[in-house]
């Protein structure tokens, strides 16, 4: 999988790219085209000539995040074999390779998804069916045990799988690394791994109808 950012910028991008990375910053509401020409190193009228208005190209960055971000689950024959051969550091690289440490993407994605914002929800729900879908090629594959209620399944998995790009901040407060470095990927798709795998509360025997001999 390729880097989001291994690509040969034109003018264009690079104003994209800039207005990305301030959007994600300090919203796209409080960014002018004016600070978005000073970042990408070019006159305002060329932000214009380009992209018509911010609002063109507020969409452009939507669209261009969106693509990006999907380019993470488009491959689900990919993701099945890593989740069934249980290769941590290959979810680790995956990551890693689409998601370099500098990315603006990870709070730009924040951003859409937690203010509502309708290209978030877009995104999130694209997500959704192709985790729905991945969900049952594993039980069809017999990886993953059926369940009666797969909706709920398939939303809680994803929240699970984005929750490193919503909390990344907190949660390293308290584990104390980076969750999205690459060490720290490898850490948490490891233990990720076995509580899908071998699960994490115990049921008491006496619950089970279990009974000790005499």
């Amino acid at each position: 999988m390729r880097s989001v950012d291994d690509e040969d910028l034109t003018g264009r991008a690079v104003i994209r790219n800039a207005a990305l990375r301030l959007f994600a910053e300090r919203g796209p509401d409080a960014v002018s085209v004016r600070q978005i020409a000073e970042a990408a190193g070019v006159s305002p009228a060329l932000v214009l000539h380009h992209y018509g208005s911010k609002a063109g190209l507020r969409e452009e960055v939507d669209r261009y995040a969106a693509a990006q971000l999907d380019a993470l689950m488009e491959d689900v024959d990919e993701i099945g074999e890593v989740l069934t051969t249980g290769s941590n550091a290959s979810i680790a690289e995956m990551f890693s390779q689409a998601l370099p440490a500098d990315s603006p993407l990870p709070t730009y994605l924040r951003r859409l998804l937690l203010t509502g914002d309708p290209a978030g929800q877009a995104l999130f729900r694209r997500w959704y069916e192709v985790s729905r879908l991945l969900l049952g090629q594993l039980v069809d594959a017999g990886f993953a045990s059926p369940t009666a209620d797969p909706e709920v399944r398939t939303a809680f998995m994803l929240s699970a799988d984005l929750i490193l790009l919503l909390l990344r901040e907190p949660l390293t407060d308290v584990l104390g690394f980076d969750p999205m470095s690459g060490d720290g990927l490898a850490r948490w798709a490891a233990e990720v791994t076995r509580i899908y795998r071998e699960g994490v509360l115990v049921v008491p025997a006496a619950e089970t109808g279990e009974q000790d001999e005499d």
